[in-house]
């Protein structure tokens, strides 16, 4: 509690084991602009109740896609007064589209795969037993079949990407497969 008011303020593990973050993450986010504290008697930061609300609010803003940049920017925008919300709503929905593609693209390769998978099991079938049925070169022999459209890569709700703050890295979708 602060000696110069009654606002009980919580210090770094205290919010971090409240919201189910690191204090790591805290003193991130109060780096990208999207969390305060202020700062007691012998330096300690100290964040009011309500930043557990703020956390909450940045935690599930990641699971359906913004990225911190963007949360920060649009937060400093409605707290400065102004109001985001077009630009809130038409970022969702480019996220929605960018998710719609990629299922897209993931339901085209789970095909690629499946006759990928058909013809091996034919090759495998007429194989001698002893000899190599050389699968990995029947890749290299349909490469023109495999030079298709890349697929972004945009996180999935819920999930860790591969996405580094605000860059969007391209793979074939065979490569990701040998990874």
């Amino acid at each position: 509690m602060n000696g110069k008011d009654s606002v009980p303020y919580l210090r770094s593990a205290e919010l971090a084991t409240l919201s189910g973050v690191s204090t790591d993450t805290l003193r991130h986010y109060e780096r990208k602009g999207l969390l305060s504290a202020g700062r007691s008697a012998n330096g300690y930061r100290e964040y009011s109740p309500q930043s557990k609300d703020r956390i909450r609010l940045v935690q599930h803003a990641l699971s359906v896609g913004f990225t911190l940049d963007e949360l920060a920017r649009l937060l400093k925008i409605r707290e400065q007064g102004g109001m985001p919300c077009h630009e809130v709503r038409a970022l969702a929905a480019a996220k929605l589209k960018a998710l719609e593609e990629q299922i897209s693209g993931l339901s085209a390769l789970r095909n690629e795969l499946r006759a990928m998978l058909k013809k091996w099991d034919t090759k495998l079938a007429h194989t001698r037993k002893g000899e190599q049925a050389r699968l990995l070169d029947m890749l290299s022999a349909s490469s023109a079949a495999l030079k298709g459209p890349t697929v972004g890569t945009p996180p999935l709700p819920g999930k860790r990407s591969m996405r580094r703050e605000g860059t969007t890295q391209r793979h074939s979708r065979w490569s990701r497969i040998k990874q």
